[in-house]
């Protein structure tokens, strides 16, 4: 997850660890830090890669959209899944997104019971129903 704001941070990562489907969740908190370590991360067959980005696109030192760009035109990240995860509900936004060959756009829910809701919707489709590249299978099912 790349994002910068501790209030969604805690929401998203509580809702995510609520159901035990997510082993792990990283958090960087800029877009320059988010290239680091994506740069520095392993292939995804020794279990470094992430299965899954859930971006924002106001960020400091690097916007989302710089931080999109650099995934989709790196050959080894491309085939990461971006959800871009915004406050921003810009038609420029949007458009560029997907232009970049984001996975999908979602503006997040200004209210708490509502971004449960895309966050549960979000790990159900892209953690239990879609096969992922090197994406280990979840236990017991």
């Amino acid at each position: 997850m790349v994002e910068d704001n501790e209030g969604d941070i805690f929401l998203i990562t509580e809702a995510l660890e609520e159901k035990k489907m997510v082993n792990r969740i990283t958090v960087v908190k800029n877009g320059k830090d988010a290239i680091d370590f994506l740069g520095k991360t392993e292939t995804c067959e020794d279990g470094g890669m992430p299965d899954l980005i859930l971006l924002d696109i106001n960020l400091p030192k690097r916007n989302g959209l710089e931080v999109l760009a650099h995934i989709k035109n790196d050959l080894r990240l491309k085939h990461i899944p971006v959800i871009m995860l915004t406050t921003s509900s810009s038609e420029k936004d949007i458009k560029t997104s997907y232009q970049n060959h984001a996975n999908c756009f979602i503006t997040k829910p200004i209210d708490i019971d509502n971004l449960l809701l895309v966050i549960t919707a979000i790990e159900n489709f892209w953690i239990n129903m879609v096969t992922l590249p090197c994406q280990k299978p979840v236990s017991g099912n």
